[in-house]
């Protein structure tokens, strides 16, 4: 298969310190792509090599289908926005849009207008950049990286200080051109949470080395959901689920039973258990997320 973008055992060291140790993740044509990790995992590392801001050490990487080493007008097709947006202070958003426009070649005076509305900074008129909120300043950095309807757009922490509101409208835009236009998205963020919501892939980091590459779909059923039962007699145990309404459960090799429905009734089945004479030895409920599955796979005390 031929990946939009894909990194090979890619290696970056500073000195005697490695920031990556042989990263192999492969983004395919439409994803949106959630780079999961704590500060120092490697996220902008990466990050910043595969847009040519920083050299490799060993390994290498390929962008729709070309070698790190001939990628030559490869960077038309690619948007970034790496740590700070780059702007001028001194000039309003839409001029800063139209520096970048004209840089790029395109001459369509309504491109600039058009990224305007699409990051909603329309109000702030004629406001210079430098006066921006860093909320704003984050918008303009995304409206520079969209500038010319890049292939791929890499956004380094897209919705760090965006207020909920913004980061709502950030996820809609990046989910609307996902769509409609099929713009594939690499995304580092540290809100979990947030990116659960839009990621179709992710890639979890920890110093330096990738831990995981899974599909959404694979790590939410990893996420699943679940009651956890412990009785002293499991094979009665599940007649008594069905009795009471339940159908979505699993029986464990040791005999704890896990059930992924009506996580609110866990009541009703010790009281259910306990009249037909089943002892209830352990009954949690476990509602996982994103974020409870990376600190168990990378360690809390990562974070």
């Amino acid at each position: 298969m031929e990946y939009i973008l894909e990194t090979e055992n890619l290696t970056k060291t500073y000195g005697k310190k490695t920031a990556l140790n042989n990263v192999s993740i492969h983004v395919n044509q439409g994803d949106i792509y959630g780079l999961v990790g704590r500060n120092g995992a490697g996220k902008t590392t990466l990050m910043k090599i595969v847009c040519g801001l920083a050299r490799k050490s060993n390994g290498g990487f390929s962008i729709f289908g070309r070698k790190d080493t001939e990628l030559g007008d490869v960077a038309q097709r690619r948007g970034l926005l790496i740590e700070s947006p780059g702007f001028f202070g001194e000039y309003d958003a839409e001029t800063n849009l139209k520096i970048k426009c004209k840089l790029m070649g395109i001459n369509d005076p309504e491109e600039p207008k058009r990224l305007v509305k699409l990051i909603g900074l329309e109000e702030a008129g004629n406001k210079k950049a430098k006066h921006y909120s860093l909320g704003m300043k984050q918008r303009l950095g995304i409206g520079i990286a969209l500038a010319g309807n890049p292939d791929l757009v890499v956004l380094d922490e897209p919705i760090n200080g965006l207020d909920p509101q913004g980061i709502m409208e950030i996820r809609d835009m990046i989910c609307k051109l996902n769509k409609e236009n099929g713009t594939t998205f690499l995304i580092s963020s540290h809100i979990l949470d947030e990116l659960s919501k839009i990621a179709t892939k992710y890639g979890i980091i920890n110093n330096g080395s990738l831990v995981e590459e899974s599909p959404a779909e694979e790590l939410r059923n990893k996420c699943e959901s679940r009651i956890e039962l412990m009785t002293d007699n499991a094979s009665r145990a599940i007649g008594v689920l069905e009795r009471i309404g339940f159908s979505q459960f699993k029986v464990l090799e040791d005999g704890k039973i896990n059930i992924y429905e009506q996580f609110d009734r866990t009541g009703d089945i010790t009281l259910a258990m306990a009249a037909e004479g089943v002892t209830t030895l352990e009954i949690v409920r476990k509602l996982e997320t994103v974020e409870n599955y990376y600190l168990r796979l990378v360690g809390k005390d990562s974070e």
